[in-house]
């Protein structure tokens, strides 16, 4: 996920609830590998902690966050390597036969396939931003359904608790990707502006 650059102009700074809701998000992500190191299988530990480094990763490239050129190989040679982490992910859960995780697994590599693609269209490209949310929300609306079969999975199963760490994981990566399409949006940020240009 390359994006944006880190010498693009910085964007207008968001408000300060939006940042502390963001940031609890992403250290309640870091608490979750910690719960999948304790209590699930090997395969999700190496995806959960792809996906965070990934995740962070699409928040300095989206967020407005300015770092040296120097330090830009060292971030692709860092994303490499939690990208080939997703990969080995997902055929350990096609290996394992757990068909469920690999369909939110392929359903998220989906969403952020759609997401390089938003941040390299030219704005003047209207359409196919308009294509690419329609396709994103249905990729959504599939992430959604993957979480609300967890839950129900969590009530009927003799042992609840893996199908519970699923549901909680999939509710914290859904509420970070809504971050991450605000940030690529600028949603908040263009409010701030809004309201100092009335002031």
């Amino acid at each position: 996920m390359s994006g944006v650059r880190a010498d693009d102009a910085p964007k207008p700074r968001h408000r300060r609830g939006f940042v502390v809701f963001k940031w609890l998000i992403y250290a309640l992500l870091a608490m979750d590998v910690v719960l999948y190191a304790l209590y699930g299988r090997l395969t999700e530990l190496i995806d959960t902690a792809a996906w965070l480094v990934l995740l962070l990763l699409f928040e300095w490239e989206t967020g407005g966050w300015r770092l040296p050129a120097r330090w830009l190989p060292v971030l692709h040679g860092v994303r490499l390597l939690a990208a080939v982490a997703v990969v080995v992910a997902v055929v350990g859960y096609a290996l394992e036969r757990v068909w469920l995780d690999f369909a939110n697994e392929t359903v998220w590599l989906g969403v952020i396939a759609l997401l390089e693609l938003e941040v390299r269209l030219p704005a003047s490209a209207v359409r196919l931003h308009r294509v690419r949310r329609f396709m994103a929300a249905g990729l959504y609306l599939a992430l959604i359904g993957f979480l609300l079969t967890w839950t129900v999975m969590g009530f009927g199963e003799q042992d609840p608790h893996a199908a519970w760490l699923d549901s909680w994981d999939a509710l914290l990566w859904l509420t970070a990707f809504v971050v991450i399409e605000l940030n690529v949006f600028g949603f908040d940020a263009r409010r701030v502006a809004q309201q100092r240009t009335a002031a």
